[in-house]
């Protein structure tokens, strides 16, 4: 059976093996934990805004190919917050819901205020009573940070060449699920589970595989993971992916909860302050 070769339009620009070094040249010891909290504050800023996870999904892989795109000293005028928030704004305003820039701003100022319910900005035991009061965003503070967010959302679509396009690996799971003939509803909710911590990953996994790629290493760890018999033989060929790629995926989206769990400990003792 030949290959089934993911269409053009299914296709993603990958990120160069000199632009990964880059990067990693620019890391200090902490930007991997900074990089999945802002993954994850993203991410969470979209739920509340009631996006739906391919838009938050495209979010976060505009933010990551600005990273990759741009340079560590173009980057330091704005905190990690307003990149993340730029982002949403961008991504949102790119699809059929669009959200307005005084809600991103609210969702943001609420995030990363005292009364967050995320664990890197405030531990439980420190959260206490809190009340509106600690995310309120008075008039002139909205209109300094909507300022900060437009020239953000703008440095983005400079640093990714106005390319906003990103195809995603969610529907085709579906798709290649369908044609291996399994129909679990649990197996499914797994695969996307997976694909939604690919997004958080410190590997950049959403720049370095094609969606193709993506939706058969999360096919493959979660039937290993829930017991469900696939088809026998190298079934991923025919999804155009090769054994080198299957394992590396499966062995990165196997880590990432490994991952989380260390920076959990971390913020324990230490939360991270996204400005």
């Amino acid at each position: 059976m030949a290959p089934i070769s993911a269409v053009e339009h299914l296709r993603n620009p990958i990120v160069t093996a000199e632009q990964l070094m880059k990067l990693k040249a620019s890391d200090d010891d902490q930007i991997a934990s900074v990089r999945f909290a802002q993954f994850q504050l993203t991410s969470s800023a979209g739920i509340l805004l009631r996006l739906t996870q391919d838009i938050i999904a495209r979010a976060i892989v505009l933010l990551q190919r600005f990273l990759v795109s741009s340079r560590s000293e173009d980057r330091k005028g704005f905190g990690h917050k307003t990149y993340s928030a730029a982002s949403i704004y961008l991504a949102a305003k790119t699809s059929p819901t669009p959200v307005s820039a005084r809600s991103v701003i609210n969702v943001y100022a609420y995030l990363t205020s005292k009364a967050s319910l995320l664990k890197f900005v405030q531990p439980a035991s420190d959260r206490g009573s809190t009340g509106p009061t600690e995310y309120y965003v008075s008039e002139g503070s909205y209109e300094r940070e909507r300022q900060q967010l437009f020239i953000c959302e703008s440095m983005i679509l400079a640093g990714i060449g106005f390319d906003t396009q990103v195809a995603l690996p969610y529907t085709l799971s579906l798709t290649y699920m369908q044609a291996l003939g399994v129909s679990s509803s649990k197996l499914a909710q797994r695969v996307f589970e997976h694909l939604n911590a690919g997004l958080l990953s410190p590997q950049l996994l959403y720049l370095t595989h094609q969606p193709n790629a993506l939706a058969v290493g999360a096919i493959y760890l979660a039937a290993r993971e829930s017991g469900v018999k696939l088809v026998e033989q190298n079934w991923w060929e025919v999804f155009d992916v090769d054994r080198e790629d299957l394992g590396f995926l499966v062995l990165s989206y196997g880590s990432i909860a490994n991952f989380a769990t260390a920076e959990r400990e971390k913020w324990k003792s230490k939360p991270l302050i996204l400005d």
